[in-house]
């Protein structure tokens, strides 16, 4: 079994690049390979701050001999008049290396066969590794000393190791050898890399864990046993827990601790100063945050005094900065910072965060009603929400909006209705965070939500895959996910409509600007649900319909939709409608069915098992047992009937039959629009 290692040490890297480079070289790797022929099981991508690291599997010693027939030219330009071999053929033949003679003629053309001996997989590695490498791309790339090329940090050495033998290379002017370093710290400074296998094994006598996945689990495995040795319990964030393994080779956690007064600020601020902030562990006992944290240090060595003081020193700092805003802050009612956002302008031609502040207020009131919600908490959570933009603390910590008005709506005799509503208006945060949870929080941030989006697609912003102003994308997902998953009866459609109203003396088209924010909102829509439901059954039940008016409704027809694709009968079924829509696709003029001009025996039989359904009076799933029990009588009837009949009274009467079955089937989606 033949392996190929690769190691590019480096200065520290970027955190936030490494994750992004390992999925590139992982993708590079495999298309190089694939692009040359060369056959392999698996790529395995290790990676610490300081080294980013391939090992390919089962790679063979060479590419596989191929035989290769090539196309030449026409016969009569390879061969002149006596059938003589051309200068064109001789040509063709000098070009792929093989002797004239070696040619033959076949459907009218000159071919070549051409035996292509396979090249050294070591060969090709050292043409593919040095542009793989300089592919990667990143933020913050630059050039380095006198190099042309850009990369992440100055690359300081290179390990390139086929089976046991070295695969020399160069890139930006270091050339490659089986030597890795071990940890700064260690006594191991050059480390040999005899083979593949050993590689990993040999990297942590070195004091260095280069699988990310062990190095995760180490983390938690020595974090947690430490916050026991306290009797304490530790939570372990994805996002710190992801910074922390790629900012570390060697983790060690240590237990710090800050004075018992700082436990006065709010929780999230504490939290947030050690997670987001200092990449600090948070300690809890019985559920409440202790004085105490944890620090994953890289360091090798028996003493870590200096490493907890100067940890301890840096979070006092921090904790005593937000224990002077909270003090400064809470000296008045969070309601008096109600007047300072009329100096805030939430965007040029649109007013001031206080202007945005009334719209949410006349938004969430009409929520309020049609939902028949506590509208007293929602008017007073509206005119709230956005307060604490302009405290001490939030300028500091500006992640903290919502959260930091919550508790000082709470300090201020607020409501814990109207408090929680506060923070919760900013929810979800991302795709996958959780949705507010109470009814004044997820009408609020509706509310907010929608303005932004209307005020961003009036100023003509353009939202692509780069350029996203003010978070519409994210907010238009919140919107629909709050929807969906709180199960609110909400029009999307009247609420656009109040917005763009609130905005008219703004706008020059408001027929325009609701028709291009709908399609967004049933862009996204598509792309939430893309995941559960297929893209052409997606497309399927938005066609031609307003379904931001009822997403209940259309979540509905899509499970009835999934229902009948998973039947055995699905293609009689889908094809019965689809004959009906090819039929009358251009037809305009419709009218009553004429059951005196139906005739034969087929179409009556069709007219009476289609005549009393009611689309409109019975479930989604009534209407679909129904379609499926017409669909034997809508076949009969195209194999029995000729649609187009010579006398246009009888053949519009059928088009007429045809058009009333396919408002039957309308009603749950466009089958048209179904693949199968």
């Amino acid at each position: 079994m033949n392996k190929y290692l690769l190691e590019i040490g480096t200065e520290e890297l970027a955190y936030k690049f490494i994750p992004s480079a390992m999925e590139q070289l992982k993708d590079e790797f495999s298309k190089a390979l694939k692009e040359n022929e060369i056959k392999f099981s698996d790529i395995k991508i290790y990676a610490t701050p300081r080294r980013l690291a391939v090992i390919v599997e089962d790679l063979p010693l060479k590419q596989d001999d191929v035989e290769k027939i090539i196309k030449g030219p026409i016969s009569n330009i390879a061969y002149d008049e006596k059938g003589e071999l051309t200068k064109a053929a001789i040509g063709f033949a000098n070009k792929n290396n093989i002797s004239p003679d070696k040619l033959f003629k076949q459907d009218n053309y000159v071919w070549a066969k051409i035996e292509q001996k396979g090249k050294s997989t070591q060969d090709i590695l050292k043409e593919i590794v040095p542009s793989i490498i300089l592919k990667l791309k990143g933020t913050h790339f630059m050039r380095w000393a006198d190099l042309d090329i850009k990369f992440q940090r100055p690359i300081r050495w290179i390990v390139s190791v086929f089976n046991n033998e070295k695969v020399e290379i160069e890139i930006a002017n270091i050339k490659s050898s089986n030597i890795s370093k071990g940890h700064r710290f260690s006594q191991y400074k050059e480390i040999e890399i005899n083979n593949p296998d050993s590689y990993l094994e040999a990297l942590e006598k070195g004091n260095v864990i280069a699988d990310v996945e062990k190095r995760k689990q180490t983390i938690i495995d020595l974090a947690t046993a430490k916050a026991k040795e306290i009797d304490a319990e530790i939570v372990i964030d994805k996002d710190l827990l992801d910074e922390v393994t790629f900012i570390t080779e060697w983790p060690i956690p240590v237990i710090c601790s800050f004075e018992e007064k700082y436990l006065e600020i709010p929780e999230k601020v504490t939290v947030t100063v050690m997670a987001v902030h200092q990449r600090y562990f948070p300690l809890y006992k019985d559920g409440k945050l202790l004085n105490k944290f944890i620090t994953i240090s890289n360091y090798l060595g028996d003493t870590f005094e200096n490493i907890k003081a100067g940890n301890e020193r840096v979070v006092k700092a921090r904790l005593e900065d937000a224990i002077f805003f909270v003090q400064e802050d809470t000296q008045k009612p969070l309601i008096s910072y109600l007047e300072d956002l009329k100096g805030v302008t939430f965007q040029k031609g649109f007013g001031s965060v206080y202007d945005k502040t009334q719209r949410i207020c006349f938004l969430s009131k009409y929520l309020a009603k049609k939902l028949q919600a506590p509208i007293a908490d929602i008017e007073r959570t509206a005119l709230l929400c956005k307060a604490d933009l302009v405290t001490k603390l939030v300028f500091e910590f500006t992640e903290l909006q919502g959260y930091i008005g919550c508790d000082y709506a709470i300090r201020s005799g607020e409501s814990k209705e109207v408090a929680e509503g506060i923070k919760e208006h900013y929810f979800p945060l991302n795709a996958d965070s959780e949705i507010a949870e109470n009814i004044e929080g997820q009408i609020v941030g509706i509310s907010d939500k929608i303005d932004t989006i209307v005020t961003v697609f009036a100023d003509g912003k353009k939202i692509s895959g780069s350029q996203d102003p003010l978070g519409v994308r994210r907010a238009t997902l919140g919107i629909l996910r709050t929807i969906l998953q709180a199960d609110l009866n909400l029009n999307i459609t009247d609420l656009l409509e109040q917005a763009i109203n609130l905005l008219s003396d703004k706008i020059e088209d408001k027929a325009k600007l609701y028709n291009n924010i709908k399609e967004f909102f049933e862009q996204r829509l598509i792309i939430l649900l893309s995941e559960k439901y297929k893209h052409d059954v997606l497309e399927a039940c938005i066609s031609e319909k307003d379904v931001l008016s009822n997403l209940k409704d259309f979540i509905k027809r899509l499970n009835i939709v999934n229902e009948i694709m998973k039947k055995e009968n699905k293609e009689q079924f889908l094809e019965a409608i689809n004959r009906i829509i090819r039929i009358i696709k251009n037809e305009t003029n419709f009218s009553t069915v004429n059951t005196a001009l139906l005739t034969s025996e087929a179409e009556i039989n069709l007219w009476l098992s289609v005549k009393d359904i009611n689309e409109n009076n019975i479930t989604y799933k009534k209407l679909e047992e129904e379609l499926i029990k017409i669909v034997p009588n809508i076949s009969e009837f195209f194999d029995k009937v000729l649609v187009m009949d010579k006398n246009e009274t009888i053949k519009q009467n059928r088009i007429n039959l045809l058009n009333f079955i396919k408002q039957k089937f309308a009603k749950i989606a466009d089958f048209s629009k179904i693949v199968f």
